[in-house]
């Protein structure tokens, strides 16, 4: 039988651990919960401190410092620490892992054979890349599956994250390019909704307004493209009039390079992930 149930009726049965209590735990555990499916105290979070579990005690999920009795009680569970530590946290916990258990890691640059590598042969291993406004379910995750798992366990994790946001079930080497264009995206949508205020009080406007109307813009503009079914270049020519003032910002936009500068920040976001990656298989073999 698969991790997950034949039918949501039996969700609240389905035991969820989660190795760390960082904002990508919360985000995930919260997008879980929220249908109300997946019983609350049937999620058990692990983390060396107290120091994040306040948000995670409101959900009313079970705490531990732990991480043997995550993987002990749970059958589902996700591996959401730094990617240094990852090594250590299997090694400690390997012994507990049967073929029963499906392991999820968020860790960034560590492989699914790295994993596997770490864990009893066989293992159902998947490598999950979420991002940050997961934790406002408006997140964008891209899943990759290891040897020892199924389309259909991989199926059956897509529906049950699908309320953290968009989630897209592909090859390992996709998770690498996601993570340079949503993971680290995200922060190079922040720096273009900074520009965008700065923009605004150059020309007189008072900065906390210039910051909440730029913000609403990337989120209207955002939904127009996610929900209208467009392309970009069809949105934008939508705004364009011809002479108007959205043609001339745009070649002013073209003039400072911006398109180039952006594949190029993608570009090198998935390079620094594919080394990160290449750089912990070559400490392994130490």
């Amino acid at each position: 039988m698969c991790f997950l149930q034949k039918t949501m009726d039996e969700l609240p049965q389905l035991k969820i651990g989660f190795i760390g209590a960082g904002n990508m735990a919360y985000g995930i555990a919260k997008g879980i919960l929220t249908p109300g499916d997946v019983v609350a105290s049937n999620v058990t979070v692990s983390a060396p401190s107290k120091n994040n579990f306040a948000r995670f005690e409101k959900m009313g999920v079970t705490l531990t410092h732990s991480n043997e009795e995550v993987v002990q009680t749970s059958r589902l569970v996700f591996l959401a620490v730094k990617p240094h530590l990852i090594p250590a946290v299997l090694k400690a916990v390997s012994a507990h892992v049967t073929p029963q258990h499906v392991v999820v890691s968020v860790a960034a640059g560590v492989t699914l054979a790295t994993l596997e590598g770490l864990l009893p042969g066989g293992s159902c291993v998947m490598r999950l890349m979420p991002n940050l406004p997961c934790m406002l379910q408006e997140g964008a995750l891209v899943l990759a599956r290891g040897t020892g798992c199924t389309q259909e366990v991989a199926s059956q994790l897509k529906d049950l994250l699908s309320p953290c946001g968009l989630v897209e079930v592909g090859p390992e080497s996709w998770i690498d390019a996601h993570t340079g264009l949503s993971g680290s995206g995200v922060a190079f949508v922040y720096v273009f909704a900074e520009a965008l205020a700065e923009g605004a009080v150059k020309m007189g406007m008072p900065s906390v307004l210039a910051q909440r109307i730029a913000a609403q813009t990337i989120l209207g503009a955002g939904h127009l493209l996610r929900d209208g079914e467009k392309h970009p270049a069809q949105l934008k020519a939508e705004v364009c009039t011809p002479g108007g003032t959205t043609v001339y910002g745009l070649h002013a936009l073209e003039k400072g390079g911006l398109r180039a500068a952006v594949v190029d920040a993608v570009e090198a976001a998935t390079q620094r992930a594919r080394e990160l990656g290449g750089a912990k298989r070559v400490e392994e073999t130490r």
